[in-house]
């Protein structure tokens, strides 16, 4: 492991905590379905995870989502240098695949869709660091579970952050220069 400052040779990590992933981030953006659709605590869920609870039966509405890719920019920029760090920034897109599904699939999907279009509700996204990029168009996928046919309606969400991590690397304050001649 490295000594986390440029004064040395070696690897650096980020200082300190960066953008939430993971099991953070998967919270964050239930809660926004949640929020937009009205589901209850419990209906929107996270499509991959380990102990995976059992579906649903057919006959109730809720939400499977994942993140199913996060790219960047290829313009990372270092910013806010001080004598002993810097910060790196990007920006991410995160795809979100949702599945609503249930008797009222089509139904919540549409309002989840059409929820992304108010300003207050983005307001709310934007102050979770995201903002709404774009929306695939809602297509129907029915889906066999447990020997039954289930409603079931697809659509990808396109969310924008910037991220910042914040490295020790130091500034140049003093060169040692030697001048030969005259």
């Amino acid at each position: 492991m490295g000594n986390n400052s440029s004064t040395e040779s070696g690897w650096l990590v980020p200082l300190g905590n960066g953008p939430d992933y993971d099991a953070t981030l998967e919270n964050q953006l239930s809660s926004w379905v949640t929020g937009l659709t009205g589901l209850a605590d419990g209906y929107v869920v996270s499509r991959w995870q380990p102990n995976q609870a059992p579906a649903f039966a057919a006959d109730i509405n809720w939400c499977a989502f994942g993140i199913s890719e996060i790219s960047q920019d290829d313009s990372q920029a270092f910013v806010d240098q001080t004598d002993s760090s810097t910060q790196l920034w990007r920006h991410e897109v995160i795809s979100l695949q949702t599945s609503f599904y249930g008797p009222g699939g089509q139904q919540l999907i549409s309002q989840f869709r059409d929820g992304m279009a108010v300003n207050q509700n983005n307001d709310e996204l934007n102050a979770q660091g995201l903002s709404l990029t774009d929306y695939s168009a809602i297509k129907s996928n029915p889906e066999l579970i447990d020997t039954q046919w289930t409603r079931r309606y697809d659509m990808t969400v396109r969310l924008r952050r910037k991220v910042v991590r914040e490295y020790g690397v130091n500034s140049l304050v003093d060169t040692p220069v030697s001048f030969f001649g005259e």
